[in-house]
């Protein structure tokens, strides 16, 4: 398992890098060097941010007079915070922000933070000959579920063998957490709400740009998420949530280990005190009573069928669960292409609706209470478990409208990226024909024969 840079989210692909933007939005190079997590956000942004927030949520608009007062300044050194002057907050200041904008933990954390410069420069994590990191290491091997180590930038420094066993990719050199799940097609099957993962992923990086201002590496890591895909980077210009770690959450993943069913996992979050630039992630699997109350607590909260309408860019507005498959279906939108005999293929109670608007697949299943669980999966994540479905009589169709889904929108751009996977899946071809061919003249009597043009010589 190995992941690239892929196209991703509702609106596929990257377009043209970030350019030097102000407020929040700057990252422009000077000349060679990297950049550094303060060209790519500032607190401008997030304060005008904030305040918008609040102000919907409250009901009532927030101004900057309202904001300095709390501040007891002018509404002109307020003004210039928003934009863009450089000045240091106290911590009264922050709190008193904090509680007008009505931020939790994570967000006054942050405040604080880049009030005072971000956090004491986060060195390497230390070396597996270090008493603490085979201290550490030893910890990571005794758990019997998949569990990892990842240090400040989110680089991949310690894992054991369950979650090599999960997740191979992991033994790549440099893996990251955060280029894999984000940038990699494979990420996009794994997770089967990936869109709102993708979310708080981008959150705990606009932490770590808060926390760590001047770190060249975790600048260069975030520069690269946000110009290699547009939605991406959308997600990163227009929303503020900031997240230092995520408490236990549940998400549904479909890997290769478990034949690809999907299973209901929670992560669990721990710093170490001697390592205090590193986090251990810890993977517990739900049991089946527990995913039952999550389900029924998600089900009260799901809107009624008259409030159906897509969310922003396609994205579900959390786990859902329906009464009926009919119901799930609406969540695909305008023009939505039921495909019953993929749905059929994939057995266990399972709907799939494709979304035009969205480029994405509803994937609902049904759950033991006769309720149906609804997801929004990339279709990548359904043609790659059913390869044998272009087989079978009457699924080509729907086999190809998922196909061309994931083609870029525009026909010559599409006709483009067919001509230059042909040509690699021939390639692939010729390869498997080579090894059929060594493996029979290598044991003619036990291997079925294929033709060779030396055959004709």
């Amino acid at each position: 398992m190995g992941g690239g840079t892929a196209e991703s989210g509702p609106e596929q692909g990257g377009n043209e890098p970030l350019s030097g933007k102000q407020d929040g939005k700057q990252a422009g190079r000077e000349g060679t060097r990297p950049l550094v997590p303060a060209q790519l956000m500032g607190l401008a942004g997030l304060l005008r941010a904030w305040r918008a927030v609040a102000s919907e949520r409250l009901g009532r608009q927030i101004t900057q007079q309202d904001v300095a007062d709390v501040c007891a300044r002018s509404v002109r050194w307020y003004r210039d915070l928003e934009t863009g002057a450089t000045t240091r907050l106290s911590r009264e200041q922050c709190e008193a922000i904090g509680k007008l904008f009505t931020l939790g933990r994570d967000e006054l954390q942050a405040l604080l933070l880049y009030s005072m410069g971000g956090a004491v420069a986060a060195g390497p994590a230390p070396a597996f000959d270090t008493p603490t990191r085979r201290a550490v290491q030893a910890l990571l091997d005794q758990q019997a579920n998949p569990a990892w180590l990842l240090d400040s930038k989110w680089n991949i420094v310690g894992y054991n063998d369950p979650m090599k066993t999960w997740c191979p990719w992991v033994m790549d050199p440099g893996a990251n957490l955060m280029r894999w799940s984000l940038l990699s097609d494979e990420a996009k099957t794994v997770f089967v709400d990936w869109n709102k993962h993708a979310i708080e992923w981008l959150a705990m990086l606009r932490f770590s740009v808060l926390q760590h201002p001047q770190d060249a590496e975790i600048g260069a890591l975030v520069a690269e998420i946000i110009n290699a895909d547009a939605y991406l980077r959308r997600l990163w210009e227009e929303r503020c949530d900031v997240t230092e770690a995520r408490e236990a959450f549940y998400y549904r993943v479909s890997l290769p280990t478990h034949n690809f069913e999907i299973v209901e996992l929670e992560s669990q979050t721990l710093f170490p005190a001697a390592l205090p630039d590193c986090r251990m992630v810890i993977m517990t699997w739900l049991h089946p009573e527990s995913s039952k109350t999550q389900a029924a607590e998600m089900s009260a909260q799901a809107p009624e069928s008259g409030e159906l309408a897509r969310r922003s860019n396609g994205q579900l507005p959390g786990q859902i669960s329906v009464a009926t498959a009919a119901e799930a279906a609406t969540y695909a939108g305008e023009g939505a292409v039921a495909l019953p005999i993929l749905s059929e293929l994939m057995g266990h109670g399972c709907r799939l609706t494709y979304g035009p608007s969205t480029r994405t697949v509803i994937w609902a299943t049904r759950q033991d209470d006769g309720r149906w669980d609804v997801a929004e999966v990339n279709p990548y994540t359904v043609i790659v478990r059913m390869p044998q479905a272009i087989h079978v009589k009457g699924a080509s169709e729907e086999y190809k409208l998922l196909t061309r889904a994931l083609l870029p929108i525009d026909s010559h751009d599409a006709v483009q990226r067919i001509q230059e996977m042909t040509a690699q899946l021939r390639r692939r071809i010729e390869v498997l024909e080579e090894v059929h061919r060594d493996e029979w003249e290598a044991n003619r009597d036990q291997v079925p024969y294929t033709w060779h043009p030396v055959d004709e010589i």
